[in-house]
């Protein structure tokens, strides 16, 4: 019965409007980070956060009146939104990019920094969702 509840946490309705706002997020702010990368060649760190400072403004309002239908404070959940996408960017990104370059360590740096940054997309959506579902966005 515990193994259905936390499985239900990434199946039921909520999820999947997440999911949908995501593909949004995820064009937006893909697109944002792997031009600034590979056209403009900023960092991996000002590229990759640059996904993030795009994405969540657009995140923010979806997941709050879309998916979570979240009607307290504003600014509450501003300030809880924000550490919850720093928080899920530190701790993702600072696991992919060294895992990636150890397992892809005979590969370019490019190579690495691009499929760590792909890698991180991934572990800070399971992150975020969490984190907004349980702290940012949750209803009283």
């Amino acid at each position: 019965m515990l193994l259905k509840n936390k499985i239900g946490l990434f199946t039921d309705k909520t999820f999947m409007k997440f999911v949908l706002v995501g593909f949004v997020n995820v064009t937006v702010g893909a697109t944002v980070m792997f031009v600034f990368y590979n056209v403009f060649h900023f960092s991996y760190w000002i590229s990759s956060a640059s996904n993030y400072i795009v994405g969540s403004i657009v995140s923010y309002f979806l997941n709050r009146y879309f998916t979570f239908n979240y009607h307290g404070s504003s600014w509450k959940s501003i300030a809880k939104f924000i550490i919850n996408i720093a928080v899920c960017y530190v701790i993702a990104y600072s696991i992919a990019k060294p895992l990636m370059m150890w397992i892809l360590s005979g590969y370019s740096i490019t190579v690495q920094e691009n499929v760590s940054m792909t890698f991180g997309m991934c572990l800070f959506t399971a992150l975020n969702y969490l984190g907004q579902r349980f702290f940012a966005f949750k209803n009283q």
